[in-house]
């Protein structure tokens, strides 16, 4: 029950001070974002890619800076469950006019977490569901973009609008030809639409909407929008990249829902986006993308906190309107993670095991290390984001004892009972993918030859975008990588990556005599990072079909000049093109001869 009565003055001030917290934050955020834009023009992508990843320190920096001031000024520990409760009705009240509520809340949530323990903690604390309605949220300074812009087309001045659209953008480098770049898209168009433009083109409610921030990301700016026709709503999203002459190009136009989906990946990096109203450009966003749940879209702006805390409002729902039982994982076991799934959910939960066999030499704290940089990183639609939980509270009765003894077994430290309360410590959470191996093992049983081929294709696929982003997997057994619903081959398990750089690629040593030739044992030293390429084969290509694709294609990949290579550019300051979509789909007029890997 929520007091009648506000009636402790500390309680205004513990809600003003938690805002605070959390403007400073946003600004700090929105700055960062603010200045990808400079980035791009000066074409300083390791600046970028640094940017991207401080940009991620920054909300548990701010919960942390909060957290101490109210230890520091409030003496919170010592306050009563009516001074809490008071405090979150005057942060609501706070929040009436304010322009990213949402994430205000989801703030509340983590500095409240970190201050109260678990006996102590209540729902009634935090912001179990949203208090403050994000829809029809303006911006109504006087200087402020809008959400969106849009555009009036008339059949005769298409193409200069969109012209007009990209000129909008006010970028800081010269197009090498955006008239040409703009007749593509509109060729590009028409071939989405299957006839000619004029033909489909109304002349009532014709319009282009797009959004007034740039989406940055790696190498690239998007432009992403909508185009109207009557009761037709197309998405539009236009990469911009530097071309070879170092000004600037439209790479190609994408039309379909399914390709800004794999834009907007949960395996790939976030986006920086300058964004006054976050839940406008989210709601935006699932206009062209229905299917895409609200919390990646969040995560994909970069809100990466809000998106976690609303994926779990999502898992909570989907608990109470289901009945199935958690259980262990089909598949290979791991070595160092136990991992469990709910059948009708689209996600695995992974937890760190206590102890591991003693090939694996490792500890809790480097495994979670591999997940922070992972989450740091450039992902390059290859590695699947992770949502990271503490003190996470499941109904004991959903689980199988089976995978209770498991738990019980291998994570003891980690996973506490509690009447009908299990409580595990620390868990990570990924979207739940086919693993390659089995994906690779029904294909054989069915005699699928083309899909085999097509496993084996995007395996070496996702390997050699992983080279390219500095990151060599470590553990290159199928049962690691994971097939999305498109097709994607991705790399899920982190706990050997190291950075490409980091690494000693080594040529087997011939053997010194007949004695090491015949022997079951190395005969050569091997230092804690050396890699040998030559001797991936007899543990992936086991399979003679899977072999005979692999070494068509990916060959290179046993040869250790092919990761000295990658090695000695990426040294150099090199920064690899990686697109998130089918290279053959950029404009030919500066499509590379040889795609780029």
């Amino acid at each position: 029950m929520f007091p009648h009565a506000l009636t402790d003055r500390r309680a205004f001030d513990i809600a003003q001070t938690m805002l605070e917290g959390f403007d400073r934050h946003y600004r700090l955020f929105r700055a960062a974002s603010a200045g990808a834009k400079q980035r791009f023009e000066r074409a300083d992508w390791h600046g970028q890619q640094r940017a991207q990843r401080e940009r991620i320190e920054y909300y548990d920096k701010r919960v942390n800076e909060a957290v101490a001031r109210l230890r520091n000024e409030f003496a919170v520990d010592t306050l009563s469950q009516d001074t809490w409760q008071q405090a979150k009705l005057h942060y609501i009240g706070l929040l009436t006019d304010h322009h990213q509520p949402e994430l205000a809340e989801t703030f509340f949530n983590s500095v409240t977490a970190k201050l109260l323990t678990r006996s102590y903690f209540r729902n009634e604390f935090i912001f179990v569901r949203p208090a403050v309605s994000t829809e029809y949220i303006e911006n109504d300074e006087p200087a402020a973009a809008p959400t969106y812009r849009a555009y009036y087309p008339t059949r005769e001045n298409l193409r200069e609008t969109l012209i007009r659209i990209v000129d909008n953008f006010q970028l800081e480098r010269e197009f090498e030809d955006l008239p040409r770049d703009v007749d593509a898209v509109l060729e590009a168009l028409q071939a989405q639409l299957g006839l000619p433009i004029g033909q489909w083109l109304l002349r009532a409610n014709f319009q282009i909407q797009v959004l007034s921030s740039l989406f940055f990301r790696n190498k690239g700016a998007y432009i992403v929008a909508k185009v109207i026709n009557g009761y037709t709503e197309i998405p539009m999203c236009l990469p911009l990249l530097h071309g070879d002459a170092g000004q600037l190009v439209i790479d190609t136009a994408l039309f379909r829902e399914d390709e800004l989906l794999i834009v907007f990946s949960f395996a790939r990096a976030y986006f920086m986006v300058d964004m006054e109203v976050p839940s406008a450009y989210v709601q935006f966003l699932r206009g062209l993308m229905p299917r895409k749940p609200r919390n990646e879209l969040y995560s994909a702006l970069g809100l990466q906190k809000h998106g976690k805390n609303l994926f779990y409002r999502d898992f909570l729902a989907h608990l109470r309107h289901s009945s199935d039982r958690f259980r262990i994982a089909p598949g290979i076991k791991g070595m160092v993670m136990l991992v469990f799934d709910l059948p009708s959910f689209p996600y695995v939960f992974k937890v760190i095991k206590d102890f591991y066999p003693p090939q694996k030499d490792t500890t809790r704290e480097q495994i979670q290390s591999k997940y922070l940089l992972v989450k740091q990183h450039d992902r390059v639609g290859r590695m699947a984001d992770t949502l990271e939980y503490s003190k996470v509270a499941f109904p004991r009765h959903r689980f199988d004892e089976e995978l209770v003894a498991e738990l019980r077994h291998f994570c003891p430290s980690l996973v506490e009972e509690d009447g009908d309360i299990l409580l595990i410590r620390h868990l990570y959470i990924e979207r739940r993918m086919i693993p390659l191996n089995i994906h690779l093992q029904d294909a054989s049983a069915a005699g699928e030859h083309a899909q085999i081929e097509r496993a084996v294709v995007e395996y070496g696929n996702a390997i050699k975008d992983l080279v390219a982003a500095n990151i060599f997997p470590g553990d290159m057994l199928w049962k690691n990588f994971g097939v999305t619903r498109h097709g994607k081959v991705v790399f899920y398990d982190y706990d050997e990556i190291e950075y490409i750089t980091d690494c000693h690629f080594r040529r087997v040593p011939p053997p010194r005599n007949e004695d090491d030739e015949m022997s079951g044992e190395i005969w050569y030293a091997v230092g804690p990072k050396d890699v040998f390429p030559e001797t991936f084969g007899p543990f992936l290509l086991g399979n003679p079909a899977v072999r005979e694709v692999f070494m068509r294609h990916h060959g290179d990949l046993l040869d250790p000049t092919f990761w000295q290579g990658h090695q000695q550019r990426i040294r150099a300051g090199h920064v690899h093109d990686v697109f998130p979509y089918d290279p053959a789909r950029r404009f030919a007029h500066h499509r590379p001869a040889a795609t780029p890997v």
